[in-house]
């Protein structure tokens, strides 16, 4: 039954690939013939065709999110001006906001043993965070020195190095067959480390190039994605807590009420009340409304409509790809002229230093007497950054759309990367 089932799905999702590639082909034919008006909404309907033929195939689905990302920057490109206000709105708000939500559901996947680990296996872990905050920041450094780009184009290349690791090294190590423990642990580890150390390396080797006021990096990370992360771990206890107290309606309900009336306060309280503390407020507010709707799923979920399953493991994956395409999609309309002059060098910059992450980070693992297994943790740790991060801090702190750039094309690019690299490492495993 299940056979018939997928022979008669994959004709219908074939023909997504054939109206993909007629795009595609359609394309030099239009820009050949003068209609470049035409070739627009090509460009954007080619992509979007194959993500979806991508989403729907059993084998290829894993790359669906990269082409997704992918047509979300082709239409960015080609229709700027839909990705700049809306209602008067300037989407460029909704950057800190999205990467605060993506944050967020990170830290529903964390737990006080991933941070309990640290003692189970020092070495490792001291080894992993020396290497992350070492390997990438100095050869982005040296990689923006080489192809000599404009001061914030290559501020862009030192800060993509400069954060910490990323969430999707944790699949990817996974897939290949490493240490899957140590990649949870470096990812909470280093991102718990990012508001001194991504302020003070941004300070010392991209300070000549753009203005760093480390302060408001520190506060920026805080609130952009400690703070969400926080958040996220109390989700943690109330969507997987085995405590009585998380099976009971009237405790959710009255924890949802009181976490958005907590939301409500903290938008109310003027910016000058809160001192130092100011730039902590939007994390706050974005913190206490998404617990409480963690808590009023979770009563609706299990005592309206009786369900026990994992439905926040299929939810928040969806919200995420969707929240890293519009951040994309916004920092790209931004800088798409400026994309057509150094893209192709600023594509094979980032090429490079994602390689060069991956190759430094287990040679040295293996120096350091590393298990094979730690080290292809570790090559994922370090070669895979928190692309999200880094556009929040080149748009929001240093309010630069040319600096989001090596960020916005590093993000899709080590999807890819690390996609072949642990189907590679898969074929060989560890004995």
């Amino acid at each position: 039954m299940k056979g018939r089932r997928m022979k008669r799905t994959f004709p219908r999702i074939r023909i997504l690939l054939f109206a993909s590639l007629l795009c595609l082909a359609a394309i030099p034919l239009t820009l050949v013939l003068g209609a470049r008006q035409a070739a627009a909404p090509l460009i954007v309907a080619a992509p979007v065709f194959m993500a979806v033929f991508f989403s729907g195939h059993a084998v290829l689905k894993r790359y669906a999110f990269t082409v997704w990302v992918l047509a979300s920057a082709a239409a960015s490109m080609v229709f700027p001006s839909a990705f700049g206000k809306w209602f008067g709105y300037d989407l460029g708000g909704l950057i800190t906001p999205l990467i605060q939500i993506i944050t967020f559901g990170m830290g529903t996947t964390l737990s006080a043993k991933d941070f309990q680990r640290i003692f189970a296996m020092p070495w490792p872990v001291f080894a992993g965070m020396l290497l992350q905050f070492t390997i990438m920041p100095f050869v982005g450094f040296g990689i923006a020195t080489l192809f000599r780009f404009e001061p914030e184009v290559a501020a862009g290349v030192i800060l993509i190095g400069s954060v910490p690791g990323g969430v999707a090294s944790n699949l990817m190590t996974y897939l290949a067959g490493g240490n899957l423990a140590l990649a949870v642990t470096m990812t909470s580890c280093s991102t718990l480390m990012s508001p001194v150390m991504t302020p003070f390396l941004m300070k010392t080797l991209a300070g000549r190039l753009v203005p760093i006021h480390f302060m408001a990096m520190m506060f920026s990370i805080l609130n952009m994605i400690i703070v969400p992360i926080v958040a996220g771990l109390i989700a943690n206890r109330i969507l997987y807590g085995t405590a009585r107290w998380t099976k009971r309606g009237g405790v959710l309900l009255s924890a949802s009420a009181g976490c958005l009336v907590m939301a409500l306060a903290a938008a109310m309280v003027r910016p000058r009340f809160w001192g130092p503390f100011s730039g902590l407020q939007s994390g706050l507010v974005v913190g206490f409304i998404l617990i409480g709707l963690v808590a009023l799923a979770k009563w609706v979920m299990g005592t309206v409509l009786g369900r026990t399953d994992n439905w926040m493991d299929r939810v928040l994956p969806m919200v995420s790809m969707i929240g890293i395409c519009m951040i994309i999609a916004v920092i790209t309309a931004r800088s798409s002229e400026k994309l057509m002059t150094v893209g192709l060098a600023l594509l094979a910059a980032v090429m490079l230093h994602n390689g060069i992450g991956y190759s430094l980070a287990y040679s040295a693992s293996k120096l350091m007497r590393l298990s094979e297994r730690d080290s292809r943790a570790v090559a994922f740790e370090v070669g895979m950054q928190n692309g999200g991060m880094a556009s929040g801090l080149a748009m929001g702190v240093l309010a630069s759309p040319s600096t989001a750039l090596a960020p916005a094309i590093f993000g899709p690019w080590q999807n890819i990367s690390g996609s072949v690299l642990a189907t590679w490492w898969h074929r060989k495993p560890v004995n």
